[in-house]
């Protein structure tokens, strides 16, 4: 799935450059937001496939953010939790994510992981013209 559209939100500079530069380099499109509130923002500028969510930032945290964004768009757009919190797939679950990865992770597990979420959400797609 080339040219898909991910929001990578996380308040670490260095961690969103990781995670975009892989990503653009596997195809993908990447908006970036450094906290909950910037990403509410980012969604309706470049309407993602997909959201990398980090848990705890400043200004709107991940939780805040995920509930949002339910109550604006539903669950049209899928979230993977990536977060150094402990008990991700607790984290994930609280925000009805599709996945979570447990910081630190390996950089062929993100992309592993973002391919997996994106070609269920293609086929449901096409299913509905």
């Amino acid at each position: 799935m080339s040219g898909a559209s991910i929001l990578v939100v996380d308040d670490d500079p260095d961690m969103q450059d990781v995670m975009a530069l892989t990503l653009e380099a596997g195809d993908y499109r990447v908006c970036r937001a450094s906290n909950g509130q910037e990403a509410l923002e980012r969604v309706e500028e470049c309407t993602p496939d997909l959201i990398l969510l980090d848990m705890r930032m400043p200004v709107m945290d991940g939780w805040a953010f995920a509930a949002e964004l339910r109550r604006r768009y539903g669950h049209r757009i899928p979230i993977v939790v990536c977060t150094a919190a402990e008990d991700a797939q607790r984290r994930a679950r609280e925000v009805g994510a599709m996945g979570c990865l447990s910081k630190p992770f390996e950089l062929e597990e993100m992309l592993h992981l973002v391919e997996s979420v994106l070609p269920r959400r293609c086929e449901r797609a096409s299913q509905h013209p």
